[in-house]
C-alpha cells in the first residue's frame, strides 16, 4: 500500500516538474522564472526524499542537502541581479 501512494506520489510530483519546466521556458518575466526555479528545486528534493525511501536508503540525504543548499543560494543570487543589476557589488576606490 505504502509503495502505490509513493509512486502516486512521485507520478504528481513529475507532473508538478513538467509544469514548472513550462513555467520557467514560457514566463512573462524574470521573477516568474526565478521563483519557478526555486519551486524546481523544491520538488527535486521532494523527488529524491520519496526515492529515498523507496529504496529504504539514507544514502541521498546528502544529495538532497546539496540541493537545497545551491537552490537558494541560486535564488537569492537572481534576486539580487533582478533587484539590482549585479550578484557581487564592488566598492570603487577614490
Amino acid at each position: 500500500m505504502i509503495q502505490w501512494i509513493l509512486f502516486t506520489s512521485l507520478y504528481f510530483l513529475t507532473f508538478s516538474i513538467l509544469a514548472t519546466i513550462y513555467r520557467l521556458v514560457k514566463g512573462p518575466s524574470a521573477p516568474d522564472r526565478v521563483q519557478a526555479l526555486d519551486a524546481l528545486g523544491i520538488y527535486l528534493i521532494a523527488g529524491i526524499a520519496i526515492f529515498s525511501v523507496l529504496l529504504r536508503s539514507t544514502a541521498f540525504f546528502e544529495v538532497i542537502l546539496l540541493i537545497g543548499i545551491l537552490s537558494f543560494i541560486g535564488t537569492i543570487a537572481f534576486a539580487r541581479f533582478i533587484e539590482r543589476g549585479v550578484v557581487i557589488e564592488r566598492k570603487q576606490s577614490d
